[in-house]
């Protein structure tokens, strides 16, 4: 993404690839569930909860990708 160099210390490379993998073996499981229940509740084209969920979805993938950048 054209960040540059990044430095990190031992722990905070630590922290950032704890919470990479929070995000994508948790948080990525729970969105997707949130998705697939607002899904089920009919039309999604004026479906606010399913609109939610996939912006949701987005924002945790631009952040996983974001810290697999730095990392």
């Amino acid at each position: 993404m054209g960040m540059g160099d990044v430095y990190l210390t031992r722990e905070g490379h630590q922290k950032l690839t704890e919470e990479l993998e929070f995000l994508k073996k948790v948080k990525r499981k729970k969105i997707s569930q949130a998705v697939r229940d607002a899904r089920e509740h009919g039309d999604i084209s004026e479906n606010a909860e399913y609109d939610a969920a996939k912006e949701a979805l987005a924002l945790n993938e631009k952040k996983i990708a974001e810290l697999g950048d730095k990392l």
